[in-house]
């Protein structure tokens, strides 16, 4: 081993920046030669806010030189291209992740990243590199900028994943992904780019009442617009969340096409379940609909028996599609493809 020298009083080194964070030096001896260690950040890149921070972060960093510097190193980091990684990813990393995200990060990565950079080692990957085929993308393809950032996320998703699973050391990741001034990002927006949300004057939601009045898409459009549902959400709310008694309306699945198969599956995040007020315009709106639902499972039972579909719940269970609130009078189911025409 080697004979390693340091001056650990507690304090020692520890100071006050003019920005008002903190940072820590020291100096170490190895075989009697002297080294010189300075921190401002810590491993994450993040700055030291306060004294005891930065005490915590020299004493850790003297303990792993102590340890380290005494000790032959031994190379830990294990080569791996991109493709090793999305692989080992998706077998192992991403179970319990909603079906469409799964789908879209298949969808960036085969038609994509997968190309250009499946065969590359992570390790040899540099910033500059990914920045320019996100400028590629943006100013070349002229993707849209959402999309590009879509390309971005998955980039910090795989080197992630690179520096849990022992590809990526914590100086590289740092590079790439944490330090504002070195990690990779999105190109600078064009000018004529829309980033503004849209909103409506009270004359433009006039017209889309009256549009949508009548029509089979009325009662999304009703539900979307004092509610502010995802489309998925909407079509996927069944009979039974809807309690009229209170005025709510649960929301707690979505409709979704999988494999080309409608089904009812589990929302997009944890916290995306919750439970709705309905706004007396509504509440007066849901309340006919029901009355006129129990009027035309008389007048036109055969035709909804006939018309009616068996589709998966969230369950698993086999339910009927006349157990949806956005069915039509004849038991014609509604799917999250009925508003397209009316969007365009």
């Amino acid at each position: 081993g080697k004979e390693v020298k340091m001056n650990t009083k507690k304090e020692t080194g520890v100071y006050q920046m003019d920005n008002g964070n903190w940072a820590f030096r020291y100096t170490i001896t190895v075989d009697g030669k002297a080294k010189s260690r300075r921190r401002i950040k810590d491993d994450l890149g993040r700055p030291f806010k306060s004294k005891a921070a930065a005490l915590r972060a020299k004493e850790r960093s003297q303990k792993k030189d102590i340890v380290g510097l005494a000790t032959p190193k031994e190379k830990k980091i294990k080569r791996a291209t991109l493709q090793d990684i999305f692989n080992e990813y998706c077998a192992k990393g991403r179970k319990g992740k909603a079906y469409s995200t799964i789908a879209k990060q298949n969808s960036l990565w085969k038609e994509h990243i997968k190309d250009k950079f499946g065969d590359k080692y992570v390790e040899d990957i540099t910033v500059a590199e990914i920045n320019d085929y996100l400028s590629e993308l943006y100013y070349e393809e002229e993707y849209a900028y959402n999309y590009v950032e879509s390309f971005l996320k998955m980039f910090y998703l795989i080197f992630g994943q690179a520096y849990l699973r022992n590809y990526l050391d914590v100086d590289a990741y740092n590079k790439l992904c944490v330090n504002k001034e070195t990690k990779i990002q999105m190109p600078k927006m064009k000018v004529n780019e829309e980033k503004d949300i849209v909103t409506f004057s009270k004359k433009e939601m006039e017209r889309l009442d009256e549009y949508f009045y009548g029509t089979n898409a009325e009662t999304a459009y009703m539900i979307g617009k004092y509610c502010g549902v995802r489309i998925n959400e909407c079509y996927g709310i069944k009979w039974s969340n809807v309690d009229l008694e209170k005025g709510t309306i649960l929301i707690d699945r979505q409709m979704q096409y999988q494999n080309g198969v409608i089904k009812l599956t589990s929302l997009k995040t944890r916290n995306a379940k919750r439970i709705l007020y309905m706004a007396p315009p509504l509440k007066n709106y849901i309340e006919r609909l029901y009355l006129r639902k129990s009027e035309c499972e008389k007048a036109f039972a055969e035709q909804r028996q006939q018309n009616q579909i068996f589709i998966e719940d969230i369950d698993k269970k086999i339910i009927s599609s006349l157990e949806l609130v956005n069915s039509l009078e004849n038991g014609k189911r509604q799917t999250i493809n009925s508003i397209k025409y009316h969007a365009k």
